[in-house]
């Protein structure tokens, strides 16, 4: 058996075991095949309908959605990393086979599946779109065909090269920042669109114009031209998708040889951190310090920090332009508090099987208050400062810096009032945290409904209980902001003095349900 036929059929029997599955397996792949059946006809007739369309237009929109395409391809499977093993090279480097045939290999399986096809259907709707002519539609399939290829290629050229250092913790957190950064920069047309920078369509050639000389530029024209010029544009291209196969081969070659950084024995340091300086020895100093180190190491709590940063840029550049008054540094202020806030709604899960160790730990409902304490001082040493910055930024974005103290204020007490929330959550609907090779992985299987109600339900509890001081400031009673960190200070007192008292009696269930298998 040939290595295409034999990696074809391996993917393929991967593919029919998720029918084979338990219910929630089985429901996730079809879902997923709905999914990109969907866009797949979706995408194909939108590209088509640009027929109808002036031909400049038509030909920037294809440039903008093959590049759209290629980036899309680039990195998406690097988000995917840790859960589809033909991704990654080491799960492979047992395999009899030489370099050169496990990348075909490697090459078949990625063009094997729902997601390949979908693409390929997509891609096929911008030759309906854009081609005329015998001459015209024969230069469109191949260059149909080498976007195709391009975008796997390259998709697999990132992963390979990167596949040693995504299984490190540093690479998953470089990861999921530059992930963050993509969905901004994503906004960004939609954005200057709204402030007024250009119509649409100036914006949409200025964007063209940039990507005209790229690979997917110069597929998507040797579409629009045809001829000699078009078919020359798809033989340069090919020859890039060539140079790109070249350099992923090395890589992989790479790969294979190279020790997995992962397994390796990691240093131990002995350090004074902030908590040994300021807190005297005890159970308090012992959680402040273990959380900061979890919010240093942990790709996922990094990733609500930097969200918080990102909701709040975005929003700020938006609604200036609507006239945003001195009310909008203190609403996009008290959003970031709410957003780091929600990462205490399920404050055990992080701990997993460990729980069990604190738990013996603590023994008594008052050292379950302070170990609830101290993940919340932990918290709040970087959520204030962070907060501070957001209402300063936001502040004189806007130009108001007036309500810099009232921003910085009315955030505080939010985060108060959102710790006190997550620490009732955190015992009546604890979930586990599954401890995968990517950053992007909310609860253990079977508890995603879970999930979704504790972080839906903390967000309607924090939105009710900030109400007598929201009130107020929406009549423009600013001075309310005063009495915000008190207001917020009391609640998380009394949240976590009723957590501690609910989750002493539940701590069965609450190791139970922080110990799931993932």
């Amino acid at each position: 058996m040939s290595t295409v036929a034999l990696f074809a059929q391996l993917k393929l029997r991967l593919l029919a075991g998720n029918l084979r599955g338990d219910l929630q397996r089985k429901i996730g792949f079809l879902f997923t095949l709905v999914v990109a059946a969907g866009l797949a006809v979706l995408g194909f007739f939108l590209m088509s309908l640009l027929r109808l369309a002036p031909p400049d237009v038509a030909a920037s929109l294809v440039t903008l959605a093959f590049a759209a395409l290629l980036l899309g391809w680039m990195i998406v499977p690097l988000l995917a990393f840790g859960l589809d093993d033909t991704l990654d090279p080491a799960k492979l480097a047992l395999l009899p086979l030489g370099t050169r045939r496990l990348a075909i290999g490697m090459f078949t399986a990625s063009v094997t599946g729902v997601w390949p096809v979908a693409l390929l259907v997509i891609t096929l709707g911008a030759l309906v779109g854009l081609a005329s002519g015998p001459g015209g539609w024969l230069i469109g399939l191949l260059a149909v065909l080498v976007q195709f290829a391009l975008c796997v290629v390259a998709s697999r050229l990132i992963t390979t090269a990167l596949s040693s250092a995504l299984r490190t913790r540093r690479g998953r957190d470089v990861l999921a920042v530059a992930a963050l950064l993509v969905v901004l920069l994503a906004q960004l047309p939609n954005l200057l669109v709204n402030r007024g920078f250009g119509d649409p369509v100036a914006l949409l050639h200025g964007l063209a114009g940039v990507l005209r000389w790229t690979p997917p530029g110069m597929l998507a024209h040797a579409i629009t031209d045809g001829g000699l010029l078009g078919l020359g544009e798809v033989a340069l291209v090919a020859l890039v998708a060539v140079v790109l196969a070249v350099l992923w081969i090395k890589a992989l070659s790479r790969a294979l040889v190279t020790p997995d950084v992962s397994t390796q024995a990691a240093s131990v340091r002995r350090e004074s951190g902030l908590a040994d300086r300021f807190l005297p020895d005890g159970p308090l100093a012992a959680v402040v310090t273990k959380e900061l180190k979890y919010i240093r190491r942990e790709p996922r709590y990094r990733i609500g920090w930097f969200s918080a940063i990102v909701v709040t840029v975005i929003l700020a550049f938006s609604l200036t332009n609507q006239g945003g008054g001195s009310g909008t540094p203190i609403g996009l202020t008290a959003l970031g508090a709410g957003m780091i806030a929600l990462q205490a709604v399920n404050a055990f899960g992080i701990d997993g099987r460990s729980l069990w160790m604190n738990a013996v730990a603590f023994g008594t409902e008052r050292g379950l208050a302070a170990d609830l304490a101290g993940r919340h001082l932990a918290n709040a040493l970087i959520a204030v400062p962070l907060l501070t910055v957001i209402a300063v930024g936001s502040s004189l974005y806007v130009g108001h810096p007036e309500a810099i103290l009232p921003a910085a204020l009315a955030g505080w007490g939010v985060l108060g009032v959102g710790l006190g929330v997550g620490s009732v959550s955190s015992v009546v609907l604890p979930y586990t945290v599954p401890d995968r090779m990517n950053a992007f992985t909310g609860a253990a299987p079977g508890q995603g409904g879970q999930a979704f109600a504790s972080a839906a339900g903390a967000m309607v509890a924090i939105a009710v209980l900030v109400l007598p001081f929201a009130v107020p400031l929406a009549f423009g009673l600013t001075w309310i902001t005063v009495l915000a960190p008190f207001y917020g200070l009391l609640l998380e007192t009394l949240g976590r003095r009723l957590a501690a008292r609910v989750g002493f009696r539940r701590t069965p269930e609450l190791l139970a349900a922080v110990s799931k298998p993932t």
